[in-house]
């Protein structure tokens, strides 16, 4: 064969791979070695939400998504970066590279794993309708003609979408900060958040009189990955199974949400 026969054939070949797509390695496959030669790994985190993310006196994260995450980064071995996010674009922020990984009370569901991969579970929170003790909710049904404030986003704000009466005026907020302050400004009726969230409000503002009417709903939740990071998954589920069998989640979580962790599934 001559040589620019040769080279003929070898265009081919790579003309036809072009088009058929060389088998590919999972984005996932080069995930740890990434984030370990980049020395850092970026979490997101909602810094708006008490007691699991927020910020201290001095501005800086805390909180037990924020002390797990840096329980995490210590077992990588890399720094660790906290990018601010909302109930509302956590998602968008995984699928577009913005953060590594979510780590958000990011519930598990059907429709989100969509979208994302989920770790195995590490946390419980619940949802709950809170309001003044004046107020009489005792169901959804109670809820019609009247304003809650809610995050966008949330599994919250669906469970309202789902049972509430048509008259029930849903009102959401990019975040739970927001929210709360409709709640505490007198500007809604109600609030559906999670119940740590709730038993924070009732304890910051005695004079609200501020009280859980019902429970709505409770969540496992679990670190969000990007789909197709498998590589990544499989560390950081090693990671979640070596920290809640020697105990050091629960006792995050206890310090934190102040209750003893559930007995936690796995997925």
């Amino acid at each position: 064969m001559t040589r620019s026969c040769f080279r003929r054939v070898i265009g081919a070949l790579l003309a036809i791979l072009a088009l058929t797509g060389l088998p590919s390695l999972p984005a996932a496959a080069q995930g740890v070695d990434a984030i370990l030669k980049r020395g850092k790994i970026i979490v997101g985190i909602d810094l708006a939400v008490p007691p699991f993310g927020l910020q201290d006196q001095s501005f800086k994260p805390t909180g037990s998504e924020v002390e797990t995450a840096q329980l995490l980064a210590k077992d990588l071995g890399v720094e660790l970066e906290i990018v601010p996010t909302t109930a509302q674009n956590r998602i968008p922020y995984l699928v577009t590279n913005r953060v590594d990984l979510i780590m958000a009370t990011f519930a598990i569901s059907p429709e989100r794993a969509k979208s994302v991969w989920f770790s195995t579970p590490y946390g419980a929170t619940g949802s709950v309708l809170m309001a003044p003790k004046g107020l009489a909710i005792k169901s959804y049904a109670e809820l019609a003609g009247k304003k809650v404030s809610v995050a966008r986003g949330s599994f919250t704000e669906q469970s309202l979408v789902r049972e509430a009466p048509s008259t029930t005026q849903i009102v959401r907020f990019d975040d739970d900060a927001s929210a709360t302050a409709a709640m505490v400004a007198g500007q809604v009726d109600a609030y559906g958040t999670a119940m740590p969230i709730a038993l924070d409000l009732i304890k910051r503002f005695p004079d609200k009189q501020f009280e859980v009417k019902f429970s709505m709903l409770t969540a496992w939740y679990s670190i969000g990955l990007k789909r197709g990071d498998s590589d990544l998954l499989q560390w950081v589920n090693s990671f979640l199974f070596f920290h809640l069998q020697n105990g050091d989640l629960a006792k995050i979580y206890e310090k934190w949400i102040g209750i003893p962790l559930p007995p936690v599934p796995t997925l």
